[in-house]
């Protein structure tokens, strides 16, 4: 049973910094597209990034680019999102998930629809 775990959440102001960790322990994440969506309260879930098993493409949601990092690390077997300069428009639950065979343009555009193992997701608050 593959577990995806996220860590890295908590309480920050705006224009903060977090860096998000997503950790397969016994599982190879190599061969999967990573991706990282977020949930806000009364939201639907929403694409945030994407790093392809490929060629570690990156693909990020618009209210992202610029700001958010998605980034592999192949040694620790561990998938990161660095956001800087955090909203709170960004407080939501993140969720990472693996999938083998999609494509990161289309995690992002179905907000992760179909991925195969989901973390169970972890809350990022950012507020004064």
């Amino acid at each position: 049973q593959v577990q995806l775990v996220e860590s890295g959440g908590g309480f920050v102001q705006p224009g903060g910094s977090l860096r998000l960790s997503c950790a397969a322990p016994g599982f190879t994440l190599d061969n999967y597209a990573i991706g990282w969506l977020r949930q806000a309260p009364g939201k639907a879930h929403e694409g945030v990034s994407c790093i392809s098993s490929s060629d570690g493409t990156t693909v990020y949601g618009d209210s992202v680019q610029g700001r958010f990092t998605i980034s592999r690390d192949t040694t620790n077997n561990t998938v990161y999102l660095q956001m800087n300069n955090l909203k709170p428009d960004d407080t939501a639950v993140y969720f990472c998930a693996a999938d083998p065979i999609l494509p990161c343009p289309v995690v992002i555009g179905t907000r992760g629809y179909g991925m195969e193992y989901w973390g169970k997701g972890i809350l990022v608050t950012v507020s004064s």
